[in-house]
């Protein structure tokens, strides 16, 4: 089965960017390679300056890094993985596991790459607990879709229903990055992408000029996406072309 792994990163402090660059470089990207030797990509998206007000959804800040591999059970194993060369510093990070393929086109297939610019908003998004996920999927499939489509500076919104499980947890002995916000285990149930032309479009869309929502009656969060950012929500912005493709330019770590 060919899965995709995204990844995204958030650094507290820009004084680890140096040593950050460094060890995904130098260390964690090779790792990555010899762990997971049925990789077919695997490349970084580096995040983009958020539009102005974008930074209380639930905003990571770093890198969002694309892993498309094949597993033999449906799922990405967590053998390893967890104890690579420590990061240089604390971050951040989430994981959602999906399939290669979006499971729904809601809007703007027929857009043609040349016809506008694009910023691409890059949604991670779970139902609070106690909330059963078909519930939870009903009202975003039959509901929220249909309005946020409705955003008027949108140009495109597809979206995946993440696998079930998503990364595994830690074997005994393994250690997970070192930041205790860190949700590198969390389950998210949706992964969204929602494009704009640029901050102004996402802006006018998201602050200035919504389409009227319809609030579910489980939502932990008072306004649009209903759940609470970095918990239940977490979001980056990214362009068209990835930063970094490790597969082309790097070499696996054997040992």
């Amino acid at each position: 089965m060919l899965i995709k792994l995204l990844v995204m990163h958030h650094l507290h402090d820009d004084n680890d960017l140096p040593g950050m660059e460094r060890f995904f470089w130098r260390y964690h990207a090779p790792e990555v390679m010899q762990f997971a030797p049925k990789m077919t990509r695997y490349v970084n998206f580096r995040a983009v300056p958020p539009p102005r007000g974008a930074g209380e959804y639930g905003y990571y800040n770093y890198h969002l890094h694309e892993n498309c591999q094949i597993v033999d059970d449906g799922q990405p194993s967590s053998r390893g993985l967890l104890n690579f060369t420590a990061e240089h510093g604390p971050m951040e990070v989430c994981v959602a596991v999906l399939p290669l393929q979006p499971t729904e086109d809601f809007f703007g297939a027929d857009l043609r790459y040349d016809e506008k610019t694009i910023l691409r908003w890059v949604t991670f998004f779970r139902y609070p607990d106690g909330v059963k996920v078909e519930e939870g999927e009903k009202w975003f499939m039959d509901v929220h879709a249909k309005e946020a489509a409705q955003q008027p500076g949108l140009i495109r919104f597809f979206s995946y229903r993440a696998l079930p499980g998503g990364f595994p947890p830690p074997q005994p002995g393994q250690r997970p990055f070192t930041h205790p916000n860190t949700r590198l285990h969390a389950h998210w149930h949706r992964v969204s992408e929602l494009w704009y032309e640029n901050n102004s479009g996402w802006r006018k869309s998201i602050l200035e000029s919504p389409p009227a929502y319809t609030k579910p009656a489980w939502a932990t969060w008072g306004k649009y996406p209903f759940v609470k950012p970095r918990e239940e929500f977490a979001s980056t912005f990214i362009l068209e072309r990835p930063t970094d493709d490790y597969l082309r330019d790097l070499r696996p770590f054997y040992f």
